[in-house]
Formats: C-alpha cells, sequence, structure tokens
C-alpha cells in the first residue's frame, strides 16, 4: 500500500511512504492516502492530522508516470476517482499539518496545498510543473490556489511552472513555518498536539466555515455562520469550558476574601 497510518495520542500520523521513488504516488497510494483521511475522519480519538513524506529527499513529486499519469492519458479512470485523496468532497473538517521536505512536487504540492498549516524544510523544492507536460495540476489546485493566495502569486506558480524555493512560497504566504530539515517533522506534530488539546466541535467549526463560507454572498455567509456558532456555543465542549470558566473566576473571587 506505501501509505503508513499511525496514531501518537490525539493525532494520526499519514506518511507518504516510496521513499525509493520519491514518494511518487501509484494508484494503489491515491486509494491508501484517501482511505487514511476517511480513517482518521471517523476516529473520535484523532483530532488533527499530519501528513508527511518518507525519507529526507522528498514529500512527494506526484503521480507515478509510468502508471497513473498513463492512466489517466488513456481515459482509463475519471481524475475524480482521487477526490478523497485531495481531501475533496469528504468533509474532512479535522486540521492536517504539512510536514514538508525535499521536492514538493506535481501531485505533492497539491496534497500540500489541501493542508491547513505548512511546516516546510529550508531547502525544500516546490513546483507545479503540469503545464510543460500539456496537462494541469487539477488535485484541487485550480480551485484551491486562487483562494490560498494573491491571484498574481497563484498564476505565477501555475502559469510559468517554475521551481520555487520555501523562501519563496513563504513570502507568497503560502507555508507558515521555514525550518531546518530535521526539524520540520517533529515541529508539525507539536503544532498539530496542541490544536488536538482545544475544543473539537470548535476546531472543526472554525475549518468547515473557513472553506465552506468564502464563497457564499454575503447576507447568507453570515446567516450560515449564525448556524456553525450556534451549534459550537451550545455543543458539551462548550458548556464545559463556560463551567471552567465561571468556576475559575468564584475560586479568584473566594481567594481575594
Amino acid at each position: 500500500m506505501t501509505i503508513r497510518y499511525e496514531v501518537q495520542g490525539a493525532v494520526a500520523i499519514i506518511t507518504l511512504d516510496r521513499p525509493d521513488k520519491l514518494n511518487a504516488m501509484s494508484l494503489a497510494m491515491y486509494d491508501g492516502l484517501g482511505a487514511a483521511y476517511i480513517r482518521a475522519r471517523d476516529d473520535d480519538a484523532v483530532r488533527a492530522i499530519v501528513l508527511t513524506g518518507a525519507g529526507e529527499r522528498a514529500f512527494s513529486v506526484g503521480a507515478d508516470l509510468t502508471e497513473s499519469i498513463p492512466a489517466l492519458a488513456e481515459d482509463r479512470f475519471d481524475i475524480s476517482e482521487w477526490d478523497a485523496a485531495h481531501a475533496k468532497g469528504i468533509g474532512l473538517w479535522k486540521p492536517v499539518v504539512a510536514a514538508v521536505r525535499g521536492a514538493c512536487i506535481g501531485g505533492g504540492m497539491e496534497f500540500m496545498l489541501s493542508t491547513d498549516l505548512r511546516v516546510v524544510a529550508e531547502d525544500a523544492v516546490f513546483q507545479l510543473p503540469e503545464p510543460r507536460h500539456g496537462f494541469v495540476p487539477a488535485g484541487g489546485t485550480l480551485v484551491r490556489l486562487v483562494r490560498q493566495a494573491a491571484y498574481a502569486h497563484a498564476m505565477q506558480i501555475m502559469l510559468m511552472a517554475e521551481r520555487m524555493t520555501a523562501a519563496d512560497l513563504y513570502r507568497m504566504g503560502i507555508v507558515n513555518e521555514v525550518l531546518p530539515a530535521d526539524a520540520v517533522l517533529p515541529r508539525a506534530i507539536e503544532i498539530a498536539t496542541r490544536i488536538a488539546e482545544l475544543g473539537p466541535v470548535a476546531v472543526q467549526t472554525i475549518k468547515q466555515a473557513a472553506l465552506t463560507l468564502q464563497s457564499e454572498p454575503l447576507d447568507r455567509a453570515f446567516a450560515q455562520e449564525a448556524v456553525l456558532g450556534q451549534r459550537a456555543f451550545t455543543c458539551d465542549d462548550a458548556k464545559a469550558g463556560l463551567q471552567r470558566f465561571v468556576d475559575r473566576g468564584r475560586q479568584r473571587k473566594e481567594a481575594a476574601q
């Protein structure tokens, strides 16, 4: 399968595990990544996810040019069969943190763009080379990138198809932190662990709102925000948090008397 899945505390760590091939994605790996996301989504004990690649040379160089790309080019299957692997249409509201080392190319960069927070190595390289080969980055990127970055930056990345550095993407606001390579995965796990300690309904509501409300007309977006907000305010997590706040206030008042 070459997709590794493990859980540390409340964090699921999903690893693209084919380092000898720079974590190039076979058809089975696309299926395995989608299944791993769904497994994490459906496990109530998992509250955050880390996505990374095995080895130091690559996060992923995308679809395997000897299998996956020919299958698409020959129209043997619909690209939408990869939707789950690209976190499309599966209601994955649990936050995903990318830990990127080495080459993050093509579909690998698309995987990164499907995540919510990105920690990358100083020497990592990024590219969407698809137009050089006559096709497009259609694993969510045509929709996502223009929503995640300034229009001119998004078009530069997609239309010029050039390699970019971690510093370039940090300047464009596409990645969160740039660190030495050996610090990347530990930092990503640390971030995911901190998020996992927060109220799960609140965290998932924030991600759901961020991904679903931005394309709605303003009045409709505000109305839906109220629905999502009310759901969060009335959940057990919020009630418990409010009670803890009240109890702390009472204890401080009593201590002052």
